[in-house]
């Protein structure tokens, strides 16, 4: 059986760019990209995957999401692309032959995906 915990601290190692911490909520937000699609197990796409990132990562941590994500190393989606291929490259995870690093390149800007965001529920709230 495949120990998931040491293989990610294995590529933090190889890797040190990213803490374990990226990856884990990686496969948290795989989980919620499912849930929004009503819970069907099929391969997701970059900007899929990125939804569901951006909607754990506000439910989570509100207006900390983009320093949470700082500490993490990941400061914009490119990151979650390559947290994403090191995943593939550990057998973590897999891909189709359309699958790119690509895919993750420049989706959305962080302060507006996190920052801007929260401020407009927490408006939303006030009202």
């Amino acid at each position: 059986m495949i120990d998931k915990d040491s293989l990610i601290l294995d590529l933090t190692r190889r890797d040190p760019r990213y803490r374990p911490e990226a990856y884990q909520f990686l496969f948290e937000a795989l989980d919620v990209t499912i849930q929004l699609r009503g819970g069907v197990r099929r391969h997701v796409s970059g900007p899929e995957i990125m939804e569901g990132v951006r909607r754990l990562a506000l439910e989570q941590f509100g207006y900390l999401a983009r320093s949470v994500f700082q500490h993490w190393g990941v400061t914009r989606t490119d990151d979650f692309g390559e947290i994403v291929f090191n995943l593939i490259k550990a057998d973590l995870l897999q891909k189709t032959a359309d699958d790119r690093k690509e895919d993750f390149f420049g989706l959305f800007d962080f302060a507006e995906a996190f920052d801007d965001a929260f401020g407009q529920a927490l408006s939303a709230l006030e009202l």
